[in-house]
């Protein structure tokens, strides 16, 4: 390690590893003649990063200057890195790591199997701004069709009037005061993001409630809480609001969790014989 913080050989090793688990077609380019070596050549990585030849592969073999942020975020593009491996380029070549664009808004195909498989409790996926992306057929009873149409939940909690009667239920509150805190938490991890910050301003000037939470500046990760529910249709319910992080995408999987044996859990158990018939 140098004493800017680049470790070169760290670096080099990484930068190599990445370049031959990469297929030509990956990066748009074509296979060609047959290779001798898996992934791509030191020249077309080269090409990609919009660099010479001769910088790159001094990059490569640990020697040649400290290379810029812009250089490092080249490469990270060149190299299809994600998340977790672009901040560790930085990291080990001494470099503060780039604050992410904005929330990510892709959901994989693992994550939608799991909510379809999840057939007895209600659950759904936000992304860090609380846009609702996916939820399973259970979900739709407490979110609504939304989960087509990917309200905000932020939103629709601060859209309800301050002197709407839910507002009196400590548990409520304490639902509202997390999801602020969270939400915080994010507008800092992304401050670059223009939907998350005009989102921040319109709730500002439209909802008293939330401008007061949000002048508190509590920075935190939504935590558990029990939830009351006088629901219109299945009347009164109780259940656990479980928030699951899913760190690569920076997403959070809420589900509702039913005591065993309760009313509630009974009431989930209906939905789901009635959503399958």
């Amino acid at each position: 390690m140098t004493t800017s913080g680049l470790r070169r050989d760290e670096l080099a090793a990484f930068l190599r590893s990445r370049r031959t688990r990469l297929r030509p077609a990956e990066v748009g380019l074509p296979d060609g003649v047959r290779r001798r070596t898996p992934g791509l050549r030191r020249q077309e990585v080269a090409q990609l990063a919009g660099m010479s030849v001769d910088y790159y592969i001094r990059i490569e073999q640990g020697r040649g200057p400290h290379p810029s942020r812009q250089v490092l975020a080249a490469l990270a593009r060149a190299l299809l890195l994600t998340r977790d491996e672009r901040e560790y380029l930085f990291r080990v070549a001494g470099e503060s790591p780039p604050p992410s664009p904005g929330p990510s808004r892709e959901v994989s195909e693992g994550l939608r199997h799991l909510l379809d498989s999840m057939t007895l409790t209600p659950a759904y996926l936000v992304d860090a701004k609380y846009d609702l992306l996916a939820g399973n057929r259970l979900a739709t009873f407490f979110v609504g069709d939304g989960v087509t149409g990917e309200p905000n939940m932020i939103r629709w909690m601060f859209g309800r009037p301050n002197a709407d009667a839910s507002w009196d239920d400590p548990d409520v509150r304490r639902f509202a005061r997390t999801s602020v805190a969270d939400l915080r938490a994010a507008y800092g991890r992304y401050p670059g993001d223009r939907g998350l910050a005009e989102m921040v301003t319109e709730l500002l000037g439209v909802s008293p409630r939330f401008a007061g939470l949000w002048a508190e500046h509590d920075v935190a990760e939504r935590r558990p809480v029990v939830k009351r529910v006088p629901h219109p249709e299945l009347g009164p319910l109780e259940f656990e609001c479980r928030v699951l992080h899913v760190p690569d995408a920076d997403q959070r999987l809420i589900v509702y969790v039913a005591a065993p044996g309760s009313p509630t859990e009974a009431v989930f158990h209906r939905l789901a014989e009635r959503v399958s018939s």
